[in-house]
């Protein structure tokens, strides 16, 4: 546990904070998860038990203890839902704000600078992630829609055979779709149209 929590305290965070953290944390992570970054808000005034966000490699989770420490309260975002993150500097501290796709906003203010780097380095790559991800999601949802049963192997792929049991004008009809919602090229379209005709 003590290597564990070494990993964690590279920004000088609180070792009794995130060794507590990392006690109540770990047990709700899922199969394949695992905790990249802590941390940890340093109040001006005497703390004992200080807010804390931890980022793991599916989502971002706000801890925050209640009742003087005794219970926590965690409110938990995946990553593919989170829209947005910042981070503003102040005189007192940093200030880590997130944003989901349905508007939800959360924040952690009083942060050490280093950490609200730290914090908002590792979202911005998550972010660019998730772009690119809700990206090739929408395109095939739009794939789906539009070409019916036709896979995105088939319709992009010239060396990838069109199924047998399909027929051809069905196929080219599909593909069609495809081009006039600008998935597919006119080029890859040319190319599945002479396979397809080849074959009839």
């Amino acid at each position: 546990m003590i290597n564990d929590l070494k990993k964690f305290l590279n920004e000088e965070q609180d070792p009794k904070a995130v060794e507590k953290l990392l006690g109540k944390v770990t047990g709700l992570l899922t199969s394949g998860e695992q905790i990249e970054y802590v941390a940890v808000q340093k109040k001006p005034a005497i703390n004992l038990s200080p807010d804390c966000i931890a980022l793991t490699n599916k989502r971002i989770i706000f801890c925050r203890p209640k009742n003087l420490g005794l219970s926590m309260d965690f409110q938990d975002y995946a990553w593919k839902d989170i829209l947005d993150c910042h981070m503003k500097e102040g005189i007192m501290g940093a200030t880590f704000t997130m944003k989901t796709i349905k508007g939800q906003l959360n924040m952690l203010d009083y942060l050490p600078k280093s950490q609200a780097r730290k914090l908002y380095q590792f979202a911005q790559q998550k972010e660019e992630e998730m772009v690119i991800y809700r990206r090739e999601h929408d395109l095939e949802t739009k794939r789906a829609i539009a070409g019916g049963g036709i896979t995105v192997n088939a319709a992009l792929s010239p060396s990838q055979n069109i199924e047998q049991k399909e027929d051809p004008l069905e196929t080219l009809q599909k593909l069609k779709k495809l081009l006039d919602g600008d998935i597919i090229s006119q080029a890859e379209f040319d190319t599945k149209k002479v396979e397809i005709l080849s074959k009839m």
